[in-house]
């Protein structure tokens, strides 16, 4: 990670602004997952952490424009750049990061290349869905499923399929492992958004459900209400909720077991993708440590 670290240092100060050194540095680096899988699955391969920081670029870049989208205030707990520097920086620093990252990844092996730029066109193509959704309160589970799939599980799909491109390994058990990861990590974290706290989120707990998102456990709700508690919880969607209104949602939810459920199908996904990966006993351990983020 070291290396990454250092080859994501070189790429910035190539684009030579301070205004993006500066920018960058306050990005939070967060758990980097998609450089940690590229570095386990091609660790013997010298271009493994630019492959990494390229894709940790990418990354950083979506979330940029991500927070624009969403008007998020705080990211991994710190101010966002659009809160501290304004939307117009954000997204330009976006832009920034985005052709950064492509013009250090021609200079890739073809398949690798493509595997990466074919990830960040479904990932824009997601984040317009998630927009698009956010307008109705969605009820159903595989449309739903299918924009978590290329919002956030495609980039981690192309990351592990790209390492085992680059390392001669099965490309296409690695990006089933990537993709099943992708989305048992994205269903974990729509559950915490519900059941932890402010502190351990960095954001309002529920704050999906204000931005107008439905994730699984609102969709399982939904489904095992009365017609009047449907109506109930459709008109509280896309609102500031009370403190009463939300301490209703966790009730029904605890009632109906709609988390519980939901985690039953994120744990499904991790199981297949362990499946896929049973003699990497270090690609397991990354399952195995996301699927027991206590919730």
């Amino acid at each position: 990670m070291q290396r990454v670290e250092a080859e994501l240092e070189r790429l910035i100060n190539e684009i030579d602004y301070d205004e993006v050194t500066r920018l960058f540095k306050m990005l939070s680096g967060g758990k980097r997952l998609r450089a940690k899988l590229i570095l386990k699955i091609a660790k013997d391969v010298k271009e493994a952490p630019l492959l990494a920081a390229i894709v940790e670029l990418i990354h950083a870049a979506s979330l940029l424009h991500d927070d624009v989208i969403d008007e998020a205030d705080t990211r991994r707990g710190v101010a966002s750049v659009n809160a501290t520097d304004g939307s117009k920086t954000a997204v330009m620093l976006g832009d920034i990061l985005y052709s950064k990252a492509f013009t250090e990844l021609v200079n890739f092996d073809k398949e690798v290349a493509q595997t990466i730029a074919v990830s960040v066109t479904a990932l824009s193509k997601g984040e317009m869905m998630d927009v698009k959704m956010a307008e109705t309160f969605n009820t159903d589970e595989a449309t739903y499923l299918d924009m978590l799939y290329l919002k956030t599980a495609t980039l981690i799909e192309a990351a592990a399929k790209a390492a085992a491109l680059l390392a001669g390994k099965d490309a296409e058990a690695h990006a089933l492992y990537g993709r099943n990861l992708g989305l048992s990590f994205q269903i974990i974290d729509d559950i915490l958004d519900i059941t932890a706290d402010e502190a351990t989120l960095g954001k309002p707990a529920m704050n999906d459900f204000v931005e107008g998102k439905c994730t699984l456990p609102y969709i399982y709700l939904y489904e095992a209400l009365r017609a009047d508690e449907k109506e109930r919880l459709v008109q509280a969607h896309a609102k500031k909720i009370d403190a009463q209104e939300s301490a209703w949602i966790k009730a029904k939810m605890d009632e109906h077991q709609t988390v519980v459920k939901s985690f039953a199908l994120a744990q499904k996904l991790s199981n297949e993708a362990q499946a896929a990966m049973r003699e990497d006993a270090e690609l397991v351990g990354i399952l195995e440590t996301m699927i027991q983020r206590s919730y």
